[in-house]
């Protein structure tokens, strides 16, 4: 069975300022409606000429925890070599035992140059930090105590209390469309999460993550997929269509080295969304993160209305 989130906006368009009033009553709404889960995006920096505001997602995310009680939260996804590992394991445990055990973790290594350069991370060594701050972030989650050097980082007998409420740990999906993103997602992490990817791409993937979770020894059945995908429910392809280009193409990035598209969008009568969506559940996604289009509230009531329920 498919799972059905949201993404928050926290993240907007050039010109505009995240709305927080909007964003909690959006929040409490998804609540009551029953998805699974909300999800917020993540950069430090993102854009000069236009800029992209965004707000901070563990920040949103704890003060969402705050105003809901069943909803599962989740980043996707955090750019994890940005940050301090031993701080983003505290800041996040912190948010797992606030929001009673709801944190589900998405990572990725990364892809704008000039944030990194910003923050004083070498870029071209993004994908092994990735996977240093992984491993010291789990490992105080996981242990007593933990004693480790790496690069610059001396923990001896590290305690990082209090523990997180989800034991052993919150969950952690890894990020991203390479073959080395994908063989860690098999082999470290509980599973994967993408973007904007078609049925297809999607399986074609996912299939690969298995393969490297079973090189592993892993058992691929522990896995979980995650599909963000944009969806307009509206009179019909017609009339959705070049709304949903513009949107796509104005506002968000599809990275040129991966599978993503913004062709990969839901949109169209409700009849030809359930279709749609129909194709991305027969390819046994766990779970599929709804953006809806401009984040309007008529269309959460839609696709929780008019959608969900068939499928």
């Amino acid at each position: 069975m498919t799972d059905f989130g949201l993404a928050i906006r926290n993240f907007v368009g050039p010109g505009e300022v995240p709305d927080v009033q909007a964003i909690y009553a959006y929040a409490a709404r998804a609540e009551a409606l029953g998805f699974e889960s909300l999800w917020a995006w993540d950069h430090v920096l993102l854009g000069v000429e236009p800029s992209f505001p965004i707000l901070d997602s563990i920040t949103t995310l704890g003060a969402v925890a705050a105003r809901t009680t069943r909803i599962k939260l989740g980043t996707g996804v955090l750019v994890l070599p940005l940050r301090n590992p031993v701080v983003a394991a505290k800041a996040l445990g912190s948010l797992d035992v606030i929001s009673n055990g709801r944190l589900v973790l998405g990572v990725a290594a990364g892809w704008y140059a000039r944030e990194f350069d910003a923050v004083g991370v070498p870029f071209k060594q993004r994908g092994r930090l990735f996977e240093r701050n992984l491993d010291i972030l789990m490992r105080l989650w996981t242990q007593e105590r933990v004693t480790l050097k790496a690069d610059e980082f001396n923990l001896r007998e590290a305690v990082l209390v209090p523990r997180t409420a989800q034991k052993p740990r919150p969950p952690i999906l890894v990020g991203g469309y390479v073959d080395a993103v994908l063989k860690r997602a098999g082999t470290v992490g509980d599973g994967w999460l993408t973007y904007f990817y078609t049925p297809e791409s999607f399986t074609k993937s996912w299939n690969k993550v298995l393969a490297f979770a079973r090189e592993a020894g892993r058992d691929p059945k522990i896995l979980r997929s995650t599909n963000q995908l944009a969806i307009y429910v509206g009179r019909d392809r017609e009339q959705t269509t070049a709304d949903v280009r513009h949107w796509l193409s104005t506002e968000w990035d599809v990275a040129a080295w991966s599978e993503s598209t913004i062709e990969h969008a839901i949109h169209g009568s409700p009849e030809q969304c359930v279709e749609q969506l129909r194709a991305h559940v027969k390819t046994g996604v766990d779970r599929i993160i709804l953006i809806p289009y401009k984040y309007q509230a008529d269309q959460v009531e839609r696709i929780a209305k008019e959608i969900l329920p068939r499928l």
